[in-house]
């Protein structure tokens, strides 16, 4: 029997983000601050993958993201594995996906919305998961994935 080989190395303690879309891997990878960590970090880019064809994949050692990094990375690619590692186990294993409603994450595009002229948070509400599609719970402007400018 043939066994392919691991394209990418295990790590001992930390996190694996699994299945990234290839076309939003360098997104995520910025907006998670990775170039300013010390720790080993790994970055993969169309790999191999019998579930979507091709992934990306960040593995990162000695850290563990916090919920709001985690809702960060929903925004940007919903439907990502997350792998918790220690002692080169999985220790934890869920999928990343997008929450009901979004609170302080986004910036509304409308400059005539509230949450542009007053101290308050934006709020989103996600109206079609398949497409990515928000609304803002305060103005009502819609805007896809793609338009998403994080705060």
């Amino acid at each position: 029997m043939h066994k392919e080989e691991m394209m990418v190395a295990a790590i001992q303690n930390g996190t694996v983000l699994d299945h990234i879309p290839p076309c939003r891997l360098f997104k995520v990878a910025s907006m998670l601050g990775l170039e300013n960590l010390s720790e080993s970090i790994t970055i993969g880019n169309n790999l191999k993958s019998k579930r979507c064809g091709l992934k990306g994949v960040i593995k990162v050692s000695n850290k563990y993201f916090s919920d709001e990094e985690l809702g960060r990375i929903a925004l940007l690619a919903p439907s990502i594995h997350l792998n918790i590692i220690k002692d080169y186990n999985v220790i934890e294993k869920r999928t990343i996906e997008l929450p009901e409603e979004v609170e302080g994450l986004i910036r509304c595009p409308n400059p005539k919305c509230i949450t542009n002229n007053e101290p308050m948070y934006s709020r989103f509400k996600v109206i079609d998961r398949d497409n990515e599609i928000f609304r803002c719970h305060y103005c009502g402007r819609k805007l896809k994935q793609d338009q998403i400018e994080l705060l």
